[in-house]
């Protein structure tokens, strides 16, 4: 694959490298990734990460974000990246950035923040990252170690490479920043905000908001920001510092809140249940109508190409995925002979009524033996491939629980199922003076009150004026 490539030409280039000077801060520093290579791995990890993520299909929220993030990123000492700004389709408050130039925002956090100031500083901090070259700074920190690239796997370190959920580009997600390497994008990113004539006051409000949202359980493909964001408590402190020792004439600066609210009316709120969604271990898919019974006491995962369960101890993966090939039988004679595979018998039948193949398999890895099975299902005109695997070692104590759960795929013919839809942001003008507590009365919402006021950043006995847009969820309680 290309990054394997990319990671082999790095590390071939170790012998030459020495420090070069940050652009940003102007500081020494031990770097293995040259600006060119770290353009190609962000390319390559911007197309894994839209397969694995995927974006918002909102064409003119993707034109906003991207011409937002190109007016900041002309203030840095970086323009000459080809620099890339993206929503991506995920519930969860959070914002990346990898080597290049690509920058992410999530539908979640882009929910959580009341003004364009707001939005605009977290896109700065992010654009901070790049400039300072953290990430590619951690990579080469990680290769000059040989560890390779961090690869952040829901599966135990002795079978997260073989798990199809986790590939490179996600892995950098949950590369964990120290604590100066944050305080340091937090000063690019308001001096970002000040080039770009935004009002730095903002940028407080948004690690408040994460601070407050942070507590909140994470519905997301990936983690909430302050997984992988240090937060200290003085870090808006700080902030307000750096703001106050600023010139303090704000005449004419950007906020932008009720242009930036009103861009938000229709977002899906929260899960997108006709993606898929777990209801305990049990997980539905609307869409393609079919279900599956995970095994209790293991965690899952729900991505854009595959469903995925890993075992208490972290030692056995269930994986869904679709599978290439226009039959259970093709489809698996292609799997199980691949080069390094040993396969045991293929066996025909059928799992809830549907055609299917599968055997069990075994490999030799460079962690390892590992031990599983792998079974095709046909179903509505497509070919799923349901492999559960692990360690030789601790294989057999696993094995059986996994087979129920591979075979426990089946149509979905539940109507409530069938038919769920996902929950959206509505956007009001008040016509009184009012808090959050007192709308719910009125206006019945499939969340709390105590989510919705953390949606509009107040409490929920703030009093609102008249004429103030307020985001409301609405929709049906999901099943």
């Amino acid at each position: 694959m290309l990054h394997t490539r990319l990671l082999a030409a790095t590390l071939a280039a170790t012998a030459l490298a020495g420090c070069a000077r940050n652009p940003a801060t102007g500081r020494q520093e031990l770097m293995l990734v040259s600006e060119a290579q770290e353009i190609e791995m962000g390319t390559q990890y911007d197309k894994e990460i839209v397969a694995s993520i995927g974006l918002y299909p909102d064409p003119a929220l993707q034109r906003y974000i991207q011409d937002l993030g190109t007016r900041l990123a002309a203030t840095s000492e970086r323009t000459k990246l080809p620099w890339t700004f993206r929503v991506v389709d995920d519930p969860a408050v959070n914002a990346f950035a990898v080597p290049g130039g690509y920058v992410y925002v999530t539908r979640g956090i882009m929910a959580h923040l009341n003004s364009e100031a707001e939005l605009a500083g977290v896109v700065g901090h992010e654009i901070g990252h790049v400039t300072a070259r953290h990430t590619a700074a951690q990579l080469s920190t990680q290769q000059l170690a040989g560890l390779g690239l961090a690869v952040g796997s829901i599966a135990s370190s002795t079978i997260e490479r073989y798990a199809g959920i986790a590939s490179q580009a996600l892995g950098v997600l949950f590369l964990k920043f120290s604590r100066d390497d944050e305080n340091q994008a937090d000063q690019l990113g308001l001096r970002y905000l000040q080039r770009a004539n935004y009002d730095p006051r903002q940028m407080p409000h948004v690690f408040r908001m994460l601070e407050r949202v942070s507590a909140a359980e994470g519905a997301g493909r990936l983690p909430e920001w302050l997984a992988t964001h240090p937060n200290p408590a003085n870090r808006a402190e700080r902030l307000n510092t750096q703001i106050a020792a600023l010139p303090q004439d704000f005449a004419g600066t950007v906020v932008n809140r009720d242009g930036y609210e009103r861009r938000l009316d229709g977002m899906i709120y929260g899960m997108n249940p006709r993606e898929g969604f777990f209801k305990g271990t049990d997980f539905f898919h609307p869409d393609l109508k079919f279900r599956i019974g995970f095994p209790g006491g293991w965690s899952t995962f729900n991505g854009k190409q595959a469903v995925a369960a890993v075992s208490g101890q972290r030692d056995a993966v269930i994986e869904l995925t679709l599978a290439d090939g226009s039959s259970a039988d093709q489809a698996a004679r292609a799997f199980l002979s691949q080069e390094g595979l040993q396969a045991g018998t293929l066996s025909r039948g059928h799992v809830s009524g549907l055609a299917a193949s599968g055997a069990p398999f075994a490999a030799a890895t460079q962690s390892g033996a590992v031990r599983g099975s792998a079974l095709f299902v046909e179903y509505g005109g497509a070919v799923y491939r349901l492999l559960a695997y692990g360690p030789d070692a601790s294989w057999s104590a696993n094995a059986a629980t996994a087979e129920r759960a591979v075979r426990s795929f089946a149509p979905l013919t539940d109507p409530a199922m069938l038919n769920v839809q996902p929950q959206h942001v509505d956007i009001l003008t008040l016509d009184r003076r009012t808090t959050i507590a007192e709308l719910a009365q009125q206006r019945p919402s499939p969340v709390p009150a105590a989510t919705l006021a953390l949606l509009n950043q107040v409490e929920v006995q703030t009093p609102l004026e008249p004429g103030r847009l307020v985001k409301w969820v609405v929709g049906q309680p999901l099943p």
